[in-house]
């Protein structure tokens, strides 16, 4: 196959900054997907629906011109987030869900929860205005191994949510182990789950082997080769509970390079062309259509998209970084070549 047409895609996972960083990335979201889920974990977070809709004014004043691209804004669910807030956010036609970090899970998750029992008067209230909660899946004590904080999660906290709120809409975002998979499988029609680009792609010797390569450094954190193998299978099986979102992540190279370096993968850059890759390669093209462009819309009760893309069989190497001011974003596979490519 040489050419590959699909409904517009949408990413269901998005995180594009503010200020100068925002400026150079949202395009390369918007020449691609029609819609994106904007997390809210900017500095200070986004916290009210006013916050939400100052902060989609500033993502439409950095579209480029014509661009038809439309951000679906979230909350950021802090001990301070009001039932009353909850309930205007959900009659909100721009706002699409609240974000539950758990405090220090991951970039700018200093505001999240320390204790879910604490917010489980607004989950309730979630459920009832039917309101979709993103979670970020991992326990962050320090007496748990890193590469387990999501299954711990799973076994937890996520299985009490499940239950005390059965009928709340719950995405597990950029599932990355088998157990999580097996989770939403096994779930009811109200769980689902997005799959990054990088956790369908690498498996953790892609961080360690051969030397630190911190631009793939992500949270969660790349795991073993068969969890890779099982989000591989959950994103071709063409089961409507898993869609794509990328959690494309862009930090200036000196942040991802430091002593101290920063977690996230910027992927918005060629992101449907990575996924392209992946399904390719597991001889599974026919399914990405499903996966990165109906299911989503389909769990957020959206309309789903009319125009199409078209997606060439051409190599094109990925820049070595893009300009931010006077400094730069390194992308996912710098200097590389994909074999898939956007056609103009």
């Amino acid at each position: 196959m040489n050419k590959l047409t699909l409904i517009q895609p949408d990413d269901w996972h998005l995180h594009v900054r503010n200020g100068a960083i925002l400026k150079t990335v949202i395009a390369h979201t918007a020449k691609q997907f029609a819609r994106a889920i904007i997390m809210p974990n900017l500095n200070p977070p986004v916290l009210t629906v006013g916050q939400a809709m100052d902060y989609r004014s500033e993502i439409m004043q950095a579209l480029p011109a014509n661009s038809n691209f439309n951000p679906l804004m979230t909350l950021y669910l802090t001990n301070r987030l009001t039932e009353d807030e909850v309930k205007k956010a959900s009659k909100s036609e721009y706002v699409h869900a609240i974000k539950l970090y758990p405090a220090g899970a991951t970039t700018n998750s200093d505001s999240g929860v320390n204790d879910f029992k604490d917010i489980y008067p607004i989950l309730e209230t979630m459920e009832k205005v039917d309101l979709p909660l993103l979670i970020h899946g991992e326990v962050t004590g320090n007496d748990c191994d890193i590469f387990d904080r999501e299954k711990v999660f799973v076994e937890s906290s996520l299985n009490d949510i499940v239950k005390r709120f059965p009928n709340l809409r719950i995405v597990v975002e950029h599932v990355t182990t088998k157990e999580a998979v097996d989770f939403v499988l096994t779930a009811s029609d109200k769980i689902a789950a997005t799959i990054t680009p990088q956790h369908l792609m690498f498996n953790r010797n892609a961080i360690l082997a051969g030397g630190i390569r911190p631009h793939h450094y992500c949270l969660p954190i790349i795991k073993r080769e068969h969890h890779r193998k099982a989000l591989v299978e959950a994103a071709i099986s063409g089961n409507p509970k898993f869609f794509l979102g990328t959690d494309s992540a862009p930090h200036l190279t000196g942040a991802k390079e430091s002593s101290c370096g920063c977690a996230g993968c910027y992927s918005a850059y060629g992101a449907i062309e990575l996924y392209a890759e992946v399904f390719e390669q597991a001889g599974a093209l026919d399914k990405l259509e499903g996966f990165a462009s109906l299911y989503g819309a389909d769990f957020y009760q959206l309309t789903r998209n009319i125009k199409t893309i078209t997606l060439q069989k051409q190599n094109w190497t990925v820049p070595a970084s893009y300009q931010v001011d006077d400094k730069t974003i390194t992308p996912l596979k710098s200097s590389e070549v994909i074999g898939w490519k956007l056609a103009s």
